[in-house]
């Protein structure tokens, strides 16, 4: 049974225009401030920058029942971050100004959304740490778990599918792909991930997450 906040959440932005897009689209450019907040209803929207190389670097990704940009919506703090569309999207569409009023109102709301940041910011501060100290081969051992935990489809095996390219990977951990693929390679020869086309199976996190912990 969904949370009765979310719920709450769906109900407004019930009211609102549904928009659908195709994969791997832009919603947002980096440096547009839109009119509208978006809410998606289904799929997974990725939000990135591009380096001065032109390497996009991954920040955030969003998935069903999570409403964006909130800088822009809540501080008006001008949008640097391109938003895209992880496979089809379907978004309502919802005057910022209209969501912004509909926060302040909503205490339970309000709490739900700083509860949620919180503990998204802890991840990007973490993956910050890594980014900073720690080796290719600890940086996707620590993505690999994130991902899991967000993102991952359990089998009945208890193994994990993770819907992501070794590219995509790459992005999200702020690696090169072939040091992604060389780190990968790693696992897989010890048992603890299989590599598909789309796709990374992951046997046991509980291994993942402990080769992790003895690495730090």
């Amino acid at each position: 049974m969904k949370d009765p906040v979310l719920k709450k959440v769906d109900e407004f932005f019930s009211h609102y225009p549904l928009k659908k897009f195709e994969a791997n689209q832009i919603i947002i450019h980096g440096g547009d401030n839109p009119n509208y907040a978006f809410y998606l209803v289904s799929g997974n929207v990725r939000q990135y920058d591009i380096s001065n190389n032109g390497t996009e670097v991954v920040v955030n990704v969003f998935k069903e029942s999570s409403f964006f940009p909130l800088s822009w919506i809540i501080n008006k703090t001008a949008n640097l971050y391109f938003f895209d569309s992880l496979g089809p999207v379907e978004a309502r569409l919802a005057p910022v100004e209209e969501v912004l009023e509909f926060i302040k109102a909503n205490g339970d709301v309000s709490f739900n959304l700083v509860s949620r940041l919180l503990s998204g910011s802890s991840g990007i501060q973490r993956r910050m740490a890594h980014l900073m100290t720690s080796t290719g081969y600890i940086r996707v051992l620590f993505e690999l778990t994130i991902e899991c935990r967000r993102f991952g489809v359990k089998q009945k095996d208890g193994s994990l599918i993770l819907s992501m390219s070794e590219n995509e990977l790459a992005k999200r951990s702020g690696l090169s792909r072939e040091t992604v693929s060389h780190e990968l390679n790693k696992l897989k020869k010890i048992g603890l991930i299989e590599i598909g086309r789309k796709d990374i199976l992951i046997k046991d996190l509980n291994k993942i997450e402990e080769a992790l912990g003895t690495n730090l």
